[in-house]
């Protein structure tokens, strides 16, 4: 299993950012060595998960070793019927800083997590 804090020390190549209402939220991070890594929630009933805000510039990121990459994901909060929660995605190389903070909100039931995987 990947973890996002494996990516400190690669290099990337590029970002890809889909941020739609037709489609679900993705990140896409590409290694110089081709490798493909994404960001992503897959959207079920009843929840909602997206990227809610992006501090920097991702254009920072390219083409220089990472120095941070580092996850963090906020308690719960309940409401009588629903649930929130933050997750905060750090980043940074020695030109700049990023930060992407996803929001999830379901009502109990379904995984409001954001997913980091490979991909083939």
């Amino acid at each position: 299993m990947m973890h996002f804090s494996d990516l400190l020390g690669k290099n990337l190549s590029s970002v890809e950012l889909v941020q739609s209402a037709a489609e679900n939220d993705s990140i896409t991070f590409v290694l110089t060595s081709g490798e493909k890594y994404k960001l992503y929630h897959y959207q079920d009933c009843c929840e909602s998960v997206y990227i809610e805000s992006i501090v920097g510039e991702l254009s920072d990121l390219i083409g220089l070793p990472l120095t941070m990459a580092d996850e963090s994901v906020s308690d719960t909060e309940e409401t009588d019927d629903e649930v929130e929660m933050w997750t905060f995605y750090r980043l940074a190389t020695v030109k700049g800083y990023v930060d992407i903070r996803w929001n999830g909100s379901s009502n109990g039931y379904y995984s409001i997590s954001v997913d980091f995987e490979p991909l083939r």
